[in-house]
């Protein structure tokens, strides 16, 4: 009750204040038709005897218009839009209703101008000047001096909302922008002193403690050279929000916060047919394999938004898998969720599984994928990697699936390790299955992803808080990056195009070395790599390779209708006789625990795969 009081006290405010500017502009008019001198009398009776119609009218047409609805804390070019509408329609209005009463007599021509500009400057200037003493600060004391990067929306945002707050402890002295025409301009006020390039001189010049990028659409190698340029002049930089958070929703902008080592490797961002991702699974029944882990749960974050059925959750992970089912089940709009603790090795559990629940869509992403871990583990790389992918892909099949996606990686190409020749084996497992099955069988294959579990961006993070040293196995190895939801959102678009038997390569960029990848994150952390926290290169573990390879030499690239998603089509195919009597030979040396026998059927079915020499001893 006491809000609603405050709120129409406001608005009754507002709405004397222009009753009063009505009258005050009509005889100003008057006055100014005059140069401002003698008024003859006929003229002023006739203003004082028009009065009560021209503020009943002018007043009906102000609130009709809704000027009592806007705050004049946050005026604006639409608020004054909406006063210039007002003016002229109700002015018109006006001068229609005095002619019909007396033929505009005794009201100059020249009137109407004066009473519109006059409307206008007393109606839409106290708004600014109010608006002007609440955004400027009168103590610029005790706060950071800020220099803001970027001189567009995002920064004039930014810069509004450090003026309207004066305890946020951030006073905004001067922008930089690289775009000529803004140079030399103010914004709220504040100059825009010159180029990026500018950043370690206007710095010092300025006395700047804190540097604010606000440049949320700017690509990689921009944020690269940003920070290399805030790096040099030695102070601390925080950055808004990045493009598809904002569009999003999640953040605003004035939501500060580090840079990340996302902004420096990330790409541009992706732009997907959501409409045809919707289309190919809102109402379908999904199931998601490996669904608690890094992948699996991001692609379920994603897979909401598309309105399946039910969306089945499979998992050997107890923990894992209630992670992702409570974040799911707590969200706005959570979907029909069901959830299941399950071994994709376990072909009766996964195959009751799909008699009961008869999913049309599957991703299979559960997998096992440390490649050094694997390299002395090769039975249960095979167990889980190739069992559980002919397990899951069987049951697809016999269940009537309408598609079902591998996950699989770079590693599977020209492998040198038993994860990746383990995950190239189960794609041959899907594109046998595809030879004689009505399900669309589909796999992506794609780089490293940022921050997933057991990847080396945690890894440095952990080795950055202690102090160091940071372990990079060789100075020249690189290998290509995406971030956890570019990947789902691609392995979702790959989902809906494909017609089944496609190895779909995703567009990784340019492969990134993990010696810079380790350096930029020690400065991301605040310190200097080689000095404050050092790099120690151990050596290339069992199993790694220098450089990673997205598809075959064999393999022909094929473009698809999305610009970042190709087709790898290979001319020689492996026979299913051959294939299926190699599965046969892989569950005997399994169930023997024959590893030897184990990693000769793998051999013999990727004959490209360069065993390391602790599985050729371990074999």
């Amino acid at each position: 009750m006491k809000a609603w009081l405050q709120r129409v006290g406001a608005r009754l405010l507002v709405f004397l204040h222009d009753m009063l500017m009505i009258p005050a502009a009509w005889g100003l008019a008057y006055w100014m038709r005059f140069n401002l001198a003698y008024v003859p009398p006929e003229f002023i009776d006739e203003a004082i005897n028009t009065l009560p119609l021209v503020v009943m009218v002018l007043g009906s047409v102000y609130w009709a218009f809704g000027l009592y609805r806007g705050v004049w804390r946050f005026a604006s070019l639409n608020d004054l839009t909406q006063i210039l509408r007002a003016v002229l329609v109700g002015t018109t209005l006006l001068l229609f209703l005095l002619f019909a009463l007396n033929r505009m007599a005794f009201i100059p021509r020249s009137l109407p101008v004066l009473f519109v500009i006059f409307q206008l400057l007393l109606l839409a200037g106290p708004r600014l000047l109010y608006r002007r003493l609440k955004d400027r600060r009168l103590d610029f004391s005790g706060g950071d001096r800020v220099l803001i990067v970027g001189a567009g929306r995002s920064g004039e945002m930014l810069a509004r909302d450090l003026l309207r707050d004066r305890h946020c402890g951030y006073v905004p002295v001067a922008f930089v922008d690289d775009k000529p025409r803004r140079q030399g301009g103010l914004m709220h006020g504040i100059p825009i002193r010159g180029t990026t390039a500018d950043i370690p001189r206007l710095v010092d010049r300025c006395g700047i403690d804190l540097i604010l990028l606000a440049v949320p659409s700017a690509s990689a190698p921009q944020m690269r050279r940003l920070v290399e340029l805030c790096e040099s002049a030695g102070r601390p930089f925080r950055t808004v929000p990045q493009t598809r958070e904002l569009m999003a929703g999640r953040v605003a902008v004035n939501q500060l916060r580090p840079v990340s080592i996302e902004d420096l490797l990330g790409r541009d961002q992706v732009t997907l047919d959501w409409e045809g991702i919707q289309r190919g699974l809102e109402g379908r029944v999904v199931l998601v394999s490996g669904a608690g882990g890094s992948i699996g749960s991001e692609l379920c974050r994603q897979l909401r938004r598309c309105r399946p059925r039910k969306l089945i959750l499979v998992d050997h992970a107890e923990f894992n898998l209630y992670r992702i089912e409570t974040e799911l089940a707590e969200c706005a709009d959570p979907p029909s969720l069901s959830r299941h603790l399950a071994d994709v090795t376990n072909a009766g559990a996964i195959g009751g599984l799909f008699e009961r629940l008869r999913p049309d869509v599957v991703f299979h992403a559960a997998a096992y994928k440390h490649v050094p871990m694997l390299e002395d583990q090769g039975l249960a790389a095979l167990h889980n990697n190739v069992i559980g992918t002919l397990v899951v892909a069987s049951a697809a099949d016999a269940w009537g699936c309408e598609r079902f996606v591998l996950i699989s990686t770079d590693k599977a190409v020209n492998p040198s390790n038993v994860m990746g020749a383990s995950k190239r084996f189960a794609e041959l497992v899907c594109q046998n299955v595809q030879t004689r099955s009505r399900c669309r069988f589909m796999t992506v294959r794609f780089g490293n992803v940022l921050g997933s579990a057991g990847s080396v961006v945690p890894r440095f993070q952990r080795q950055i808080e202690r102090g160091g040293p940071v372990t990079v196995t060789h100075p020249d190895i690189e290998r290509f990056f995406m971030t956890i939801p570019e990947a789902c959102q691609l392995i979702m678009q790959a989902a809906v195009i494909g017609e089944g038997g496609e190895t779909f390569v995703l567009d990784m960029g340019q492969p990134v070395k993990i010696r810079y990848l380790a350096e930029q994150m020690i400065r991301l952390s605040g310190r200097e790599p080689g000095r404050e926290v050092q790099i120690e290169y151990t050596g290339l573990r069992p199993g790694e390779k220098l450089f990673e390879e997205l598809f075959y030499q064999t393999e022909d690239l094929v473009d698809t209708p999305h610009p970042r998603i190709q087709v790898a089509r290979r001319t020689e195919t492996l026979t299913p006789d051959g294939l299926a009597s190699a599965l046969r030979d892989l569950r005997l040396a399994l169930e023997a625990q024959d590893e030897r026998g184990a990693m000769s059927v793998l051999q013999g079915i990727v004959p490209d795969w360069r065993t390391s020499p602790s599985a050729i001893e371990r074999a």
